[in-house]
């Protein structure tokens, strides 16, 4: 928790809080890559 508060005195807290939110956010587009590519080889499939 010290290592966040010094990171936001150093950086500045829109940067913390952008890097906090783009590994929150990552994971989620890993797996909607990932069903995106599901639905297309379902589609092609189809055809």
């Amino acid at each position: 928790m010290d290592t966040l508060i010094d990171q936001m005195a150093n950086v500045g807290f829109p940067m913390v809080v952008s890097a906090y939110l783009l590994v929150r956010v990552e994971s989620k587009l890993n797996s909607l890559t990932e069903s995106i590519n599901a639905l297309s080889n379902t589609l092609v499939n189809l055809k």
